[in-house]
């Protein structure tokens, strides 16, 4: 073969494989999308993948299949994710704070900005700092006033050492200064029971956990834990808000694919998405339990995903958390 007709074999060539995957992305999908979930279904997590996905597969014209891998945190679930085939096919969804505090306690199978392509991120489910009724502070400041009265005679619960509800009280006591011990508990019943009673003066919890016993009188709840205020409760405050500059722990959820996932379809599906949220209906759905949805374009969540990373391993760090 001659050198020119090896070139235009070769550009020939080139031509055929383009326009087979072009082809490709232009009949995607052609069967079920399977959402990788690293936690067990009837989760929070489970329950918001099936919501969202239920919907966007009427936006793309395909079956959505919701796959738990769970075990190890949820770490399962990511490195499963991680390694299938980058054909949009599959795709991952989880907590952005579970991962990046999994990753700054210690290895992970995969990270999600090296190892995935952000699609979009779809909700923030924020917790709210939560005290006793009987507790005689009804605002941040005066809690804050009523601990320093008291160094290290006082405590905070949480449903585990190295869970968000954890690093929410050591990032409460690295920008305020106030000595309170931490009490971890094995999941959050025993720890709304002792909070009820008095016997825990403080706790991070989520939204729909605590505001049974807000309505009840038992509880009373200070601020939000995140940027924004919760449509949910729209006359709380945040606790920076509240005057603790710069508190901020966010527990965002979002979708990401495999790396390697043809661009286009991270496209599709991210229009989906967007347009998927924009239901009012689904909106409301998610608000009343506590979620604040929120669409982020892949290049947004990826910034929120950055953000969370440094966030997590700076509270880590600094307050010296260690899981055995």
């Amino acid at each position: 073969m001659t050198h020119n007709r090896l070139v235009a074999f070769v550009f020939a060539l080139a031509a055929l494989i383009a326009l087979g995957s072009q082809a490709a992305m232009a009949a995607w999908p052609e069967r079920p999308v399977v959402i990788i979930v690293g936690y067990p279904p009837g989760g929070a997590t489970d329950t918001l993948a099936r919501s969202i996905g239920q919907r966007v597969s009427d936006q793309i014209g395909q079956s959505i299949v919701i796959e738990s891998k769970q075990g190890a945190g949820g770490s399962i679930g990511l490195g499963f994710a991680a390694k299938a085939v980058p054909d949009g096919y599959t795709i991952y969804f989880s907590s952005i704070a579970d991962v990046a505090i999994a990753t700054a306690l210690g290895p992970q199978p995969a990270h999600l900005l090296r190892d995935f392509v952000p699609i979009a991120g779809v909700a923030n489910s924020p917790h709210i700092l939560v005290i006793p009724a009987s507790l005689p502070v009804t605002s941040v400041n005066q809690l804050l006033e009523y601990l320093r009265a008291a160094p290290g005679r006082y405590n905070y619960a949480s449903i585990g050492v190295g869970t968000l509800a954890h690093l929410e009280g050591e990032l409460l006591r690295m920008l305020t200064g106030v000595s309170i011990v931490h009490v971890p508990y094995k999941g959050s019943g025993q720890a709304m029971v002792d909070l009820l009673s008095g016997e825990a003066t403080l706790m991070f919890v989520s939204s729909p956990s605590a505001i049974p016993h807000v309505k009840s009188g038992r509880a009373r709840v200070l601020a939000v834990a995140s940027a924004r205020r919760l449509t949910l409760l729209p006359d709380t405050p945040t606790i920076e808000e509240s005057g603790v500059k710069g508190f901020d722990a966010p527990n965002p959820f979002g979708f990401l694919a495999p790396r390697g996932t043809p661009a286009a379809i991270v496209a599709q599906l991210s229009a989906a998405m967007e347009r998927v949220l924009a239901a009012p209906e689904l909106r409301n759905a998610l608000e009343q339990q506590g979620l604040e949805p929120q669409y982020l374009t892949p290049t947004a969540f990826t910034q929120q995903i950055e953000f969370n990373y440094a966030t997590f391993e700076r509270i880590i760090r600094s307050a010296n958390v260690k899981v055995q």
